[in-house]
């Protein structure tokens, strides 16, 4: 029986190279966004479904395509038949889904939450919270059936520290928070829900951001880097001993020993400051 995976958000950035370093150990990944070759991103971002099924299969694994907008129950609802009812089972949710940024200005991240327009709160909660616990909330019940399982949650975290935007700040805090839930829950039934929190990786949104106004690029990482955390995790027999922590990239990386695609091990992300840009998933 070949093992399944379903990652969100996946038509580029993180979800992208999450679900290429699954195809690299074999997986079938089933992979969901809404850019399509015919439908790419408003905002010009690339990265399409098509291209992150091409990386998936040319690593050595399975990528089916998924066209599904997760702030849409019905779509969820859709996925969660067709993943049941063609794949018969699933080994790992990533949920990395994200719109908080989409239709956001890099350079006002930072201003104050009276200054924010109203539909950032939208985006961060619609598009990431609220489509993190719905599309949870209808896959896990097939892996709750053969009582095992992970459940994978992209979140920029610092520690707790302020993010830097109250918006964002709020939205990641409720992921945390709902990973302990969902781990706690879970337990009784064999099945893992962890938060993965990356540094500041260089995804298509990011690049454009630094291309437009440079910064400095030393202490960044691959999506890759998180890509590997995740399969080595869901590799790990034991993974269940990390219930409801959140695990950091650089961190892991020492523990399952792998590196970045340079060939780099880079500790966990600390910036100097946390206002300079935001780090973390990127929508699919």
């Amino acid at each position: 029986m070949p093992n399944v995976a379903l990652v969100t958000g996946a038509s580029r950035g993180a979800g992208k190279a999450i679900a290429t370093e699954l195809g690299r150990s074999g997986w079938t990944v089933y992979i969901t966004g809404r850019s399509l070759r015919t439908a790419p991103s408003p905002e010009g971002v690339p990265g399409t479904l098509e291209e992150t099924a091409e990386a998936v299969d040319a690593a050595g694994g399975q990528g089916i395509i998924v066209h599904c907008d997760h702030t849409r129950l019905e779509e969820i609802d859709a996925l969660a038949w067709r993943l049941r009812n063609e794949a018969g089972h699933l080994d790992l949710l990533v949920n990395n889904a994200w719109g908080g940024y989409e239709h956001h200005d890099v350079s006002t991240f930072g201003r104050s939450f009276w200054e924010q327009p109203a539909q950032h709160w939208d985006g961060m909660f619609v598009a990431g919270v609220r489509s993190t616990l719905l599309t949870s909330a209808r896959i896990a019940p097939m892996m709750i059936e053969r009582k095992q399982g992970l459940i994978a949650n992209t979140v920029a975290w610092l520690d707790g520290a302020y993010l830097g935007n109250l918006y964002y700040d709020v939205a990641k805090s409720a992921l945390v928070r709902m990973t302990q839930g969902m781990a706690a829950e879970l337990r009784p039934t064999g099945v893992t829900a962890v938060a993965v929190a990356p540094g500041f990786i260089r995804t298509e949104r990011v690049m454009a951001a630094h291309a437009a106004q440079p910064f400095d690029l030393a202490p960044t990482e691959s999506p890759t880097y998180l890509g590997r955390a995740v399969a080595a995790l869901v590799a790990d027999s034991n993974v269940s001993r990390f219930a409801g922590s959140v695990l950091y990239v650089g961190d892991l990386a020492r523990i399952y020993n792998f590196q970045d695609i340079d060939g780099r091990q880079p500790p966990r992300f600390v910036p100097s400051d946390p206002t300079a840009a935001p780090s973390g998933a990127e929508p699919g």
